[in-house]
Formats: C-alpha cells, sequence, structure tokens
C-alpha cells in the first residue's frame, strides 16, 4: 500500500493543502470585508450537491456551477446597485441552503450522507481532490496574487498599471467559489467560511506586510488542521468541527497582545 494509500495521510495532506491556499485567500476576503459573501457561497454549495445528485453528474462539478452562479449573480447586482450586496448576499445565503436541503430530503431513493456535506468529511477525501488543491492552488496564487493584491489595496494604481478592477473582482469570487467547493469534504458547509477567515484574522495584527500576512494565515491555517485533526482521532470527534475550534484557539492565543493593552 502506498504512501497516499492511507486515508489519514490523504486527510492530512489534503487538509493542510486547502489551508495554504484558504490562507492568502482568506486575507482578500478580510481585507475586502468579503464574509459573508464567503457563507453566501458555502450555503449555495449544498444547492450544489443536491442538483449533481438529482441531474446525475460529479457531485464537485456541482459545487464548482453553484458557487460561480452565485459570483456571478452578486457581480451583476453589484454592479446595477439597485439593491445593498448584504441584501442580495442574505436573500442568496438562505434561499440556496433551504433550496438544497428540499431537494435533498426529496431524493428519497437516495442514501444521502447530509451531515457529511454539513460538517464535513475529510476522511473521504480523494487523490483528485488532492490534485486539484494543489495543482490549482498554486497556479492561482502565483499568476494572480500581485494583481488581485493591487486591485484590493488602490484600484486607481491598479488602473494605471493596466489591471481591470471590474474583472478581477469577479475572477477572485469565482476563485473564493472554489475554493469553498475543496473545501467542503474538510469542513463541511456550514464550516467552510472559517478557514478562510479565522486563520487571516488571527494573524492580520501581528503582520506587516500583506506577503507576511498570507504566509502566517496559511501557517495558522496548517497548524489548525494537524491541531484539529489530532482532536479528532484522540476524542472521536467530527474533524470539521475540530479543525475550526483549532483554529479559534489559535486566533484566540493571538490577542493576548490585545487583551494585555486593555
Amino acid at each position: 500500500m502506498s504512501f497516499l494509500d492511507d486515508f489519514i495521510w490523504r486527510a492530512v495532506i489534503a487538509g493542510a493543502g486547502v489551508a495554504l491556499v484558504a490562507g492568502p485567500l482568506g486575507c482578500f476576503v478580510v481585507w475586502r470585508r468579503m464574509a459573508y459573501f464567503g457563507d453566501t457561497v458555502a450555503h449555495s454549495s449544498l444547492l450544489g450537491v443536491a442538483l449533481g445528485l438529482l441531474l446525475g453528474f460529479n457531485v464537485m462539478l456541482g459545487v464548482f456551477a453553484a458557487g460561480f452562479a452565485v459570483a456571478l449573480v452578486l457581480s451583476g447586482f453589484l454592479r446595477e446597485k439597485r439593491l445593498s450586496g448584504d441584501t442580495v448576499l442574505g436573500t442568496l445565503s438562505h434561499a440556496s441552503l433551504s433550496l438544497g436541503v428540499i431537494v435533498i430530503s426529496l431524493m428519497t431513493w437516495l442514501r444521502v450522507d447530509l451531515m457529511g456535506y454539513l460538517f464535513g468529511d475529510i476522511l473521504a477525501v480523494s487523490l483528485t481532490d488532492l490534485y486539484l488543491v494543489y495543482g490549482g492552488g498554486t497556479l492561482v496564487l502565483v499568476l494572480l496574487w500581485r494583481a488581485l493584491l493591487a486591485v484590493t489595496v488602490d484600484q486607481e494604481l491598479a488602473r494605471a498599471e493596466g489591471i481591470e478592477a471590474p474583472r478581477y473582482e469577479l475572477m477572485l469570487m469565482l476563485i473564493i467559489a472554489a475554493v469553498i467547493a475543496l473545501a467542503m469534504k474538510i469542513v463541511g458547509v456550514l464550516l467552510v467560511t472559517s478557514l478562510l477567515i479565522i486563520p487571516a484574522s488571527a494573524v492580520r495584527r501581528l503582520s506587516r506586510t500583506p506577503e507576511q500576512m498570507a504566509l502566517m494565515a496559511a501557517f495558522v491555517g496548517v497548524l489548525s488542521v494537524l491541531l484539529g485533526l489530532l482532536a479528532s482521532f484522540q476524542f472521536d470527534t467530527p474533524s470539521g468541527p475540530s479543525i475550526v475550534l483549532a483554529s479559534l484557539m489559535l486566533f484566540l492565543l493571538g490577542q493576548i497582545p490585545n487583551f494585555r493593552k486593555l
């Protein structure tokens, strides 16, 4: 049996890979205050799962499609500015989650592990998932980091450098949707946004440059995965919530210097 055939090692490697990608992208989520967008895409993932099962195609493709659809719809509404972003996000978030649950509940001919989708099942990670996480993550961060950072920091300066802000803003939404789809197996629909937000938030006040914050967020994310999986194996707790609680503990540790100033 090869090294990667061991499901425990696959879980560790997959979790670490998603954390390495989610950490830097989470910095953009924190900087641009897109946490609610992440939740909306995460909730739409369940609808993608339902459609994938109902229509008989790969569930992951359904999740990608649902996430991309939400990103495109939101982008269109934000350009029109007829409704506020919060209003659109709230509507899409609750509607897609509710519709996904209803569609799954109506498919009585299938046995669906709803809890696995809601809270993750990292031990079901496949080799294909590993290739997507590491290959896609590396490609995105290497090719798009500079442009995404420029658009986030100063759109006028980015435009002067020939970087079209609307295009890269939409691209960032689609990338976040893709990462959420990949991370769904690890922490589930309800908790997936935590991998983006908590590590980045934990190191925001400890870092001096965007690159330093991205690296530190990736490190905190990987450490959260390792500690969470260790606790899960040791105490027989769900892996997804265990990872989130581990990241919360690291976040609180990072806030100790702030508490001392009070």
